[in-house]
């Protein structure tokens, strides 16, 4: 499972996944369609990217108008990052 946070933004949320951990490893899961619809969350991801930025990078700002809007989920693998959203 995962908890889904809603935030004063609308269609921001914050999803924290429920991590498994023992000596092996760890395992979560970090997208269930299902899950994501039952919280209103009906977009479909079609394209998955990941980057990696060294530290004190600042990334831009992006922005995207119908018909090219994309969903975003962002998750960070190691470490913390500062996300700043804007209602525009």
């Amino acid at each position: 499972m995962m908890k889904i946070i809603k935030t004063s933004i609308p269609d921001l949320l914050i999803v924290e996944p429920d991590v498994f951990k023992d000596q092996r490893g760890y395992f979560f899961e970090s997208y269930n369609q299902e899950r994501y619809f039952e919280n209103d969350m009906k977009m479909i991801f079609v394209q998955d990217n990941e980057s990696k930025s060294m530290k004190n990078v600042l990334r831009g700002l992006h922005f995207q108008k119908p018909p090219y809007a994309q969903g975003k989920l962002v998750r960070v693998i190691q470490g913390k990052v500062v996300d700043v959203a804007v209602d525009i």
